[in-house]
């Protein structure tokens, strides 16, 4: 029988992450079948670090998994800290690497100079191909939910987390009244968890969405696409597809369209369906002018943050973790979850090099 893997969770970089890919509850699973699970330091994670300790889990300081054993997998969320030049350790977490994404090179060749891998949470995938883990639900909640407030003028800035119940009472708040008559919102991909999530949210604010998926994405009517106040994109594609939106549509003079919201944020990669942006926006400035607008035509914002499941820190963290905690009990034996997410760091790091020496 093999060794049980150790795991370390460390604390997130980002100052506006306070989720946790491993909540103590399932911490406490690993512990009980064998795992080693040390937990680090962090003021921010929406979880006690004393819960990690009735759990069974060890605990060290914040960013001293530079330092941790090397057959240790390091399991975060969000992207790691400029330093160190050299990742020794596989890396669990959301990478952001494989399609050609601002400073995914970069990542990849502190991989390579380390003799590390990273196992890239977005590629665990099950034999059809299907997300084994994903906090994609939340996501679109939260998503819809900002687009809400923020085209009834109700959103505070900067962002807070929130949980559910409190978050559905500033949706339902506005649900009735002069700002949500007449409000038309669209989503796109709506069948997908990520989209299941927006349209629940829209329907907590008192809005029936427009549902759209692959059929309606197919040959996109971009007037009809216009025609709604609001537009939260959850589609996120391996591969290029004709953009959903594009500069031009912002300036057409028939457009109703104020505000999009981009669950996705593949803003720097060729897989960029909504390509009328070149940057996220964040929890100090969620919204950002796209077009000022004029005469009837309504000005266009955008929101475009990228962990957006943060905003409601608790809840996401649990269900995701629910789902995370059965792979990570499969860890140590070559199951082929793990294995196609060894090989899709393996083939990124391969074309990398490829197009480099081109």
């Amino acid at each position: 029988m093999s060794r049980m893997p150790r795991l370390w969770m460390r604390h997130e970089h980002r100052t506006s992450e306070r989720r946790a890919p491993l909540v103590p509850e399932d911490a406490a699973q690993l512990v009980e079948q064998g795992f080693h699970v040390t937990v680090e330091e962090s003021a921010q994670r929406a979880f006690p670090l004393d819960d990690y300790v009735a759990a069974g889990c060890r605990t060290a300081p914040a960013g001293s998994w530079t330092a941790a054993p090397a057959d240790d997998y390091i399991l975060g969320l969000k992207e790691l800290p400029e330093e160190p030049s050299f990742l020794t350790h596989h890396h669990i977490f959301f990478g952001h690497a494989y399609k050609q994404q601002e400073g995914a090179g970069e990542l990849l060749r502190r991989f390579t100079a380390g003799g590390g891998a990273l196992l890239d949470l977005e590629y665990l995938t099950d034999d059809a191909g299907r997300r084994v883990a994903a906090f994609g639900y939340w996501a679109g909640y939260a998503g819809a939910a900002l687009a809400v407030l923020s085209h009834r003028g109700r959103l505070r800035t900067p962002l807070r987390p929130l949980d559910r119940p409190g978050l559905d009472a500033l949706l339902a708040a506005g649900a009735t009244g002069a700002a949500s008559d007449g409000e038309r919102a669209l989503v796109i991909g709506a069948l997908g968890r990520c989209g299941r999530g927006a349209c629940d949210a829209l329907a907590t604010a008192g809005i029936a969405p427009t549902r759209w998926d692959v059929a309606e994405t197919r040959d996109l009517d971009h007037k009809a696409l216009l025609s709604h106040d609001l537009l939260v994109n959850t589609v996120l594609t391996p591969c290029p597809v004709p953009p959903f939106l594009t500069p031009a549509d912002l300036d057409d003079p028939d457009r109703r369209l104020s505000l999009i919201t981009d669950v996705t944020c593949d803003v720097t990669s060729e897989c960029n369906v909504l390509p009328v942006y070149d940057e996220i926006t964040a929890w100090e400035h969620p919204v950002r002018r796209l077009r000022d607008g004029g005469g009837p035509v309504p000005p266009v914002n955008l929101i475009a943050i990228d962990n957006l499941p943060s905003l409601l820190p608790v809840e996401s963290s649990r269900a995701f973790s629910a789902e995370l905690c059965p792979q990570l009990l499969r860890l140590a034996n070559s199951d082929p979850v793990w294995t196609r997410a060894r090989l899709a760091f393996e083939t990124a790091v391969a074309d990398h090099e490829g197009s480099a020496h081109a």
